[in-house]
């Protein structure tokens, strides 16, 4: 593990951007716990969603607090969390409920995210809802804690830019 890394960390992005893979991934890398945000989500919201229906702000407050809480519950040990995340709004309420949190988002343009989710059967997540998160997505501003990646790199890539990312940079001492 990297002593200046956080405890938490939330893979962000729309709907086959990779969070989970990359999640897992960076999780074990660190030897850290990993979370599959799908599972946080209440049962109304998966009905919602497999019905093709988008969710509204009032159907993700309760995703959105379990997300924090499990960034928080996790950061002594080290978390890694998926969770769409897609406005900043959504964002601050995970920071303001779960502390220090590094967003890190795999950007992928719409032709890769639609071959992506035609490819996945097994989802509760319609393609069809790919449009409403694509309509909803703010990218995180300069001033967030957040990594965005090129979500088409190989997945080594992707882990080893965040990990890169994350560092702090090295201490400048007087130069000779």
């Amino acid at each position: 593990m990297h002593a200046m890394l956080p405890g938490a960390l939330v893979v962000m992005g729309v709907s086959g951007c990779g969070k989970s893979t990359l999640g897992r991934a960076l999780a074990d890398r660190l030897g850290w716990q990993f979370v599959e945000g799908d599972t946080l989500h209440p049962p109304a919201n998966i009905i919602k969603m497999t019905a093709g229906l988008a969710l509204d702000d009032t159907d993700r407050l309760p995703f959105l607090t379990r997300v924090a809480a499990a960034c928080a519950a996790g950061r002594a040990a080290g978390v890694v969390v998926s969770c769409s995340a897609l406005k900043r709004r959504y964002r601050d309420l995970i920071r303001t409920q779960a502390g220090n949190v590094i967003f890190v988002l795999p950007v992928l343009e719409r032709p890769q995210l639609l071959a992506r989710l035609a490819q996945r059967l097994d989802h509760f997540m319609p393609l069809s809802l790919l449009e409403s998160q694509l309509a909803t997505m703010e990218l995180p501003d300069p001033d967030e804690q957040a990594v965005l990646l090129d979500g088409s790199a190989a997945l080594e890539t992707q882990i080893a830019d965040t990990l890169t990312a994350l560092r702090p940079p090295p201490p400048h001492g007087p130069t000779p």
